[in-house]
């Protein structure tokens, strides 16, 4: 089973697909525990000295690994097979992990949405996951390439089968999932 991701601040939508690219679960899955601010950098931290960011965003990287956490191993325990991948967004390599860098510009904007991606890279690890990451804006015209003739059966088929919600981050995962494999 591979499983692809569309993260977006403390929620993702989670597309678990077969080798075919049966998708066999569906769902939305909370990154964060409740009452947990979800943009720590860009929002919460500002006003705030260096020191007491830092600790704000070590409370809410606790929290997202405890949900995530929680969230991935309930998915794993419903499907019928392991699985072997995850797919997610990808984030610069060279991304700077100081809160205090992280709370200027450009970095500002993406800090939050990367801490979250970085958290389910690092627990998909633990799992012994391989861990594949994709480019939103690419990876559906990619996996259609690879697809060919049976692209709109594959990326547009679950919403007939398995009704809605069907939709553009669903698309995503399935595709990430596609590519990963």
């Amino acid at each position: 089973m591979r499983l692809g991701i569309a993260d977006h601040l403390g929620w993702a939508v989670a597309v678990t697909a077969s080798a075919d690219h049966e998708v066999v679960d569906r769902r939305r899955i909370e990154l964060l525990e409740p009452g947990v601010p979800a943009a720590p950098i860009e929002h919460e931290s500002q006003g705030l000295d260096v020191a007491a960011a830092t600790a704000l965003v070590a409370k809410v990287r606790a929290s997202a690994v405890r949900a995530a956490s929680a969230a991935l191993d309930e998915i794993a325990t419903v499907l019928p097979e392991p699985v072997i991948s995850i797919s997610l967004r990808v984030w610069p390599p060279d991304f700077p992990e100081d809160v205090a860098v992280q709370r200027r510009a450009p970095y500002q904007a993406r800090a939050d949405a990367i801490m979250y991606r970085q958290v389910l890279s690092e627990l998909a690890h633990d799992r012994g996951w391989d861990v594949h990451l994709y480019d939103a804006k690419d990876v559906v015209g990619q996996a259609v390439a690879v697809l060919g003739a049976r692209a709109e059966a594959v990326l547009n088929g679950p919403r007939a089968t398995l009704g809605p919600p069907w939709a553009k981050d669903h698309r995503v995962a399935l595709a990430a999932t596609i590519m990963a494999g």
